[in-house]
C-alpha cells in the first residue's frame, strides 16, 4: 500500500538551505556522507550546472556526496565551493591520499530579475547550507533554492507569480521515493491531477490568467531572448539500489512530471534538470526494487512536489502567489 510520507523521513541523506531574502536568492543542499549514486537528465535549453560529467554512466566516479539546487545562475555555481570546503573539514570526499576530494554536483536557476541582482549564493552561503543540514532545516515554499523562483514569465516579470520549492515522499513497503523541485518556469503550472492552473501568467489585472501557450502562438515570429529568467530543478531521492545508468533513466522518467504539471516545459528558453540519487540507510543498506516502479512514481511525487512548491510559496518582491490569487 502505497503512503505519503516527508521527505525527511528519507534515511542517508541531509538537507539544509540558506538564503538571502532581501536579495531574493538561496540555495538547497543534500548531502550524503558515506556517497551517493547519483543520475542526471537535462532537458531544458538552458542550464547553469557543475560537475554534470561526473553523473555520466561512462564518467568514472561511482558516488558523488552532494548535489546543491541554487539560484543565482552562473554566479551562483560558486555555492559549491563552500560545499566542498564543509565536507573536506568533516574527511568526506575520494581519498586522493594528500587530502579527501568531495564530489559535488550543482544547478542553478535563474533570479537574477528578483529582489537584488547583485545577490547571488556564494561559499559563504553552501557553507551555511551545509551547517544548516545539521539541524535538517528544510521547509517547502520561499526558502533556499526557492527564495528567488518565480513564473509565467512570457510577457515579462511584470506578469509572472511568485513561486518556491516544494517536496513530496512516498513509501510502498520499504522503499521510499521523494522529490525536492524548486519551480522557476518560464511556463503555467498546473494540478497534475485536476487540471486546474495555479500559477502563471496573469492577465493584465494581475488577479487573473492569460494562457502562455495562447499568448505564444498569437506571435510565429523569433523571440531571441525569452527574459532568461527561468529553469526548473529538481532531484529525486531513493532508498532503492540503483547505479549510475538507471538513475539517469529514472531521471527521465521523473521530467514526466514536469510535463504533467508545466505547459510549455522544456523550452530553449529554461535550464530544466532533475538529478536522482539512490541513498543507504544508517546501517549500510538498500532497498531492492524494479526500476521502472520508481522511475514511475518519481514522476509521481515530481508533480506533487510541484504543486507544493505553488502553494507553499508567498507573495514577494511584488509577485503575487497562489495563496493570494486563490483567495480572490
Amino acid at each position: 500500500m502505497k503512503r505519503k510520507i516527508r521527505i525527511k523521513d528519507i534515511s542517508g541523506i541531509k538537507i539544509g538551505q540558506a538564503q538571502d531574502p532581501e536579495g531574493g536568492t538561496g540555495c538547497t543542499v543534500f548531502i550524503a556522507e558515506q556517497g551517493m549514486a547519483a543520475g542526471l537528465d537535462v532537458r531544458g535549453g538552458g542550464p547553469a550546472s557543475r560537475e554534470s560529467e561526473l553523473l555520466k554512466p561512462l564518467a568514472a566516479a561511482q558516488a558523488i556526496h552532494a548535489v546543491v539546487l541554487a539560484g543565482g545562475s552562473a554566479f551562483g555555481l560558486g555555492a559549491a565551493d563552500g560545499v566542498m570546503q564543509y565536507l573536506e573539514e568533516k574527511g568526506i570526499g575520494f581519498d586522493v591520499g594528500v587530502t579527501k576530494v568531495p564530489l559535488v554536483c550543482q544547478s542553478d536557476l535563474f533570479d537574477l530579475t528578483v529582489g537584488n541582482p547583485s545577490a547571488r549564493p556564494d561559499r559563504n552561503m553552501g557553507y551555511e547550507a551545509c551547517l544548516m543540514a545539521e539541524e535538517g532545516n528544510y521547509r517547502d515554499g520561499n526558502y533556499g533554492a526557492g527564495c528567488g523562483a518565480t513564473v509565467g514569465k512570457f510577457a515579462g516579470m511584470e506578469y509572472c507569480m511568485k513561486s518556491g520549492i516544494g517536496s513530496y515522499a512516498m513509501q510502498i513497503g520499504d522503499l521510499q521515493v521523494g522529490a525536492v523541485v524548486a519551480v522557476n518556469a518560464l511556463g503555467d503550472i498546473y494540478d497534475w491531477r485536476s487540471g486546474e492552473k495555479l500559477a502563471g501568467l496573469l492577465a493584465e489585472d494581475r488577479h487573473s490568467f492569460r494562457l502562455t501557450e495562447e499568448l505564444m502562438c498569437a506571435d510565429i515570429r523569433v523571440v531571441d531572448n525569452k527574459f532568461t529568467g527561468n529553469t526548473t530543478i529538481g532531484i529525486i531521492l531513493t532508498n532503492a539500489d540503483f547505479q549510475k545508468p538507471a538513475l539517469c533513466k529514472i531521471a527521465g522518467m521523473a521530467h514526466d512530471g514536469y510535463a504533467r504539471s508545466i505547459r510549455p516545459v522544456h523550452t530553449s528558453a529554461d535550464g530544466d534538470s532533475i538529478y536522482a540519487v539512490s541513498v543507504a540507510a544508517a546501517d549500510g543498506t538498500k532497498v531492492s526494487a524494479d526500476q521502472d516502479l520508481v522511475g514511475t512514481l518519481a514522476a509521481e511525487a515530481m508533480s506533487e512536489a510541484i504543486t507544493t512548491a505553488v502553494k507553499s510559496a508567498r507573495s514577494a518582491y511584488g509577485f503575487p502567489a497562489w495563496q493570494e490569487i486563490s483567495a480572490v
